[in-house]
């Protein structure tokens, strides 16, 4: 083993400081109501905690996996940040990991998810303000991108950082903004009907389309 220049884990003010981060963006454009708003909320926030938990403060899965790792890569030092992009060491790959095309991708998909939850809360909160359909920008592709920009901003930390406690979280949460997805609608059909009906008809629930619907927002 290689001595600690530093402190690999231990940092809990970091965890604290980025779960805080990106709990509070999720809150500020979710803005949960329901007991379902409240449990996918609580879902993504124990996401968060537990990705940055393991990336900075315990890294429970390179514990459990020390035996395997430490037998098939004998001259890493396990216990060191960069050990921390599983990913990035099992391929093989040499170097500081932060500078490595795996990494990059996963912050330019991060970022993406970033702007794809605030463009759509963007036309989301102009249509509540005049109580109309929200059909325009991202909505005119897609019928729910906020789901869509959270669930590519958790595979983006995926790719960056993967655990076994996210592993397991993420094909839940998925599902859980899947059926959100579907509460959420059956409200709109009840408030504006054929409306919706029609725009769902040219407009898929989560694999955006290519060339935006032509569908306008109309006023109940």
């Amino acid at each position: 083993m290689h001595e600690h220049e530093m402190p690999a884990y231990g940092l809990w003010l970091m965890v604290l400081i980025n779960s805080a981060i990106f709990i509070i963006f999720a809150f500020s454009f979710t803005k949960p109501k329901t007991k379902t708003d409240w449990r996918s909320f609580g879902a993504f926030s124990a996401f968060i905690v537990a990705l940055f938990t393991e990336m900075y403060g315990f890294p429970l899965t390179i514990y459990v996996l020390s035996g395997w790792l430490g037998s098939k890569f004998p001259g890493v030092d396990i216990l060191s940040h960069d050990a921390g992009h599983l990913l990035y060491m099992l391929m093989g790959f040499e170097g500081n990991p932060h500078f490595h095309p795996l990494h990059i991708l996963s912050n330019v998909l991060i970022l993406v998810g970033f702007a794809i939850v605030a463009l759509a809360w963007d036309v989301l909160y102009k249509a509540q303000k005049t109580r109309t359909l929200a059909t325009t920008g991202l909505y005119a592709r897609v019928r729910h991108p906020q789901y869509i920009g959270f669930i590519l901003i958790m595979f983006a930390f995926l790719l960056m950082w993967p655990t076994l406690l996210t592993l397991l979280m993420f094909p839940v949460l998925v599902w859980m903004y899947t059926r959100l997805a579907k509460e959420e609608e059956k409200q709109v059909i009840a408030e504006f009907g054929d409306q919706y009906l029609e725009y769902a008809k040219n407009v898929p629930a989560f694999i955006p389309k290519l060339a935006p619907s032509q569908l306008s927002s109309k006023e109940t």
